[in-house]
């Protein structure tokens, strides 16, 4: 989702508009390709719409008839998915234990997973997975090249590769799964609270977290079905969650990215921007956001210091986003020995490879706004120390 890969290669930002210049839009998404509420199923769906009290824009009546024919379908397919396959769900393929590749968003998370599947030893969810959690191992084969044929080549918020085969959330997938995610706020963002809801699973009711916890491991459970190999799952709202992931599965490892603040921050706004135009139930005027991505940002890592202390010896590894695009062969070497990730020669070619396409890229530069600068530097600075990094330039 995130979007944290710029140009060809790797995370740049979009450049933020000069006074006076209107924002740069965009790219255009067809009313018929398919939303990432496309998937859910019926129960999951209704309950999303009630809670909202089915307060659909106008212009997204379209997409919203669209997404509530298709959640018949999802209910149906993933009922004969349980009659299929749901005696391997319950009995799944031992897997060894997670990676989580942890950041907030706009960080680099997207890049890391994606050096990472140059590792034929891992796998990881991809987007058609994401979309279809519920019915996937039984519809992958004939519904994939459908989306794939309906789905733009190009994200909306950038000029990264697009694709139902692409690495994507699981985070997703656990809200289409009817979990409790902050990310049900993209379809009706609009109505819904102007902080994170979920995020922080230690700010949810024991019954809800439990749920929670009963979704990710149904979901887990039908990917070492589909492949046996090392989950690497990527998705920054997992930051806040390290010391729940942690005690679910022994030997979890977390790769954690950090990034310059002050280049996250407009980043962020923007791709919620893009995320509410594109997925969204109804037109948002933007009016939280600013206030959205500086309360979930302090909600993350709020909880991300709370957890470390209790993670065992050699269960996290930290990288800044700038030392990784400066030397992704190097960074990936010392996360490897870190948290054990295994032999680190195997991959070595790939990523070599890999690193030279990268090296024409170039952080695009963008105008600060002073008043969000000052802002950042006083909402957080203890991550800004924790870091070492620095107020831009005037």
């Amino acid at each position: 989702m995130e979007g944290d890969q710029g140009g060809a290669a790797t995370g740049g930002v979009t450049p933020a508009p000069r006074p006076g210049q209107a924002e740069k839009p965009f790219h255009p998404y067809p009313v018929w390709t398919p939303r990432f509420w496309h998937g859910m199923p019926l129960s999951v769906w209704g309950g999303l719409v009630a809670e909202h009290h089915c307060r659909c824009s106008p212009s997204r009546l379209g997409l919203f008839a669209s997404v509530s024919l298709a959640s018949v379908f999802n209910s149906i397919a993933g009922g004969l998915t349980t009659l299929t396959h749901g005696r391997r769900i319950r009995c799944p393929p031992q897997t060894p234990p997670p990676v989580f590749i942890i950041g907030h968003w706009r960080s680099g998370t997207t890049l890391l997973h994606e050096l990472l599947m140059l590792d034929g030893r891992f796998c990881c969810p991809n987007t058609f997975q994401c979309i279809a959690p519920g019915h996937f191992l039984l519809t992958e084969p004939f519904l994939a090249p459908l989306v794939a044929w309906l789905m733009p080549a190009k994200r909306p918020m950038d000029d990264v590769a697009a694709g139902p085969d692409r690495p994507q959330e699981d985070e997703f997938a656990l809200a289409n799964l009817g979990a409790p995610s902050p990310y049900r706020r993209m379809a009706f963002p609009a109505t819904s609270p102007p902080w994170p809801v979920a995020l922080d699973l230690e700010s949810l009711p024991p019954a809800e977290r439990v749920r929670w916890q009963g979704v990710m491991r149904w979901f887990l459970a039908a990917l070492a079905v589909h492949d046996p190999r090392r989950p690497v799952l990527k998705s920054p709202p997992h930051t806040a969650r390290m010391a729940i992931l942690a005690e679910m599965f022994p030997g979890a490892r977390f790769l954690h990215v950090v990034r310059d603040p002050f280049v996250v921050f407009p980043s962020t706004v923007r791709l919620w921007r893009s995320l509410h135009h594109t997925q969204g139930l109804q037109v948002d005027p933007g009016t939280q956001l600013e206030e959205y991505v500086f309360t979930a940002f302090e909600t993350m890592y709020r909880a991300f210091e709370r957890d470390r202390a209790g993670l065992p010896p050699g269960a996290l590894h930290e990288v800044r986003y700038e030392d990784l695009v400066a030397d992704p062969v190097g960074c990936l070497e010392q996360a490897y020995g870190q948290l054990d990730l295994g032999d680190f020669a195997a991959v070595r070619p790939a990523l070599e490879a890999e690193a030279r396409s990268m090296r024409d890229y170039r952080t695009n530069s963008y105008q600060h706004d002073p008043r969000i600068v000052a802002a950042i530097g006083r909402r957080w600075s203890g991550f800004i120390e924790r870091y070492g990094y620095r107020p831009p330039a005037a």
